[in-house]
């Protein structure tokens, strides 16, 4: 599970850094050639695309950082853990689960995110 873990954490890692050379890297180490994100407002294939979503979510939420809020649950080629994007003060702006497809090499092939709570059933 430590590599996983390690995909992951390059994965949020990614997410949070700004300088642009330093996310490059990121997104190679953390995903395939043709990997894709999907979320209810974002979606990107491949590492140019995921590269600028990153981007502009530092321009949409200036000083704040995702950071993971769960453990990292695993089978197959299978990952899902939970995060949240939270402010310089704290505060959090969204939070969810991502469910992803792990490739052979250890690296991200698909990651879908949901936003908030599960809805209750009924």
């Amino acid at each position: 599970m430590s590599d996983l873990t390690a995909t992951v954490d390059t994965y949020l890692a990614m997410w949070n850094e700004t300088d642009a050379d330093r996310r490059t890297d990121l997104v190679e180490r953390a995903w395939v050639d043709d990997g894709r994100y999907v979320d209810p407002l974002l979606e990107a294939e491949g590492h140019t695309a995921l590269h600028a979503m990153a981007a502009g979510v530092h321009e949409q939420f200036p000083g704040h950082r995702f950071r993971r809020t769960s453990g990292i649950d695993g089978h197959h080629d299978q990952v899902r853990f939970g995060w949240e994007l939270a402010g310089p003060d704290g505060a959090v702006a969204v939070a969810g689960i991502d469910v992803g497809e792990v490739a052979d090499d250890g690296r991200l092939r698909r990651i879908t995110g949901f936003f908030g709570d599960l809805p209750g059933a009924g």
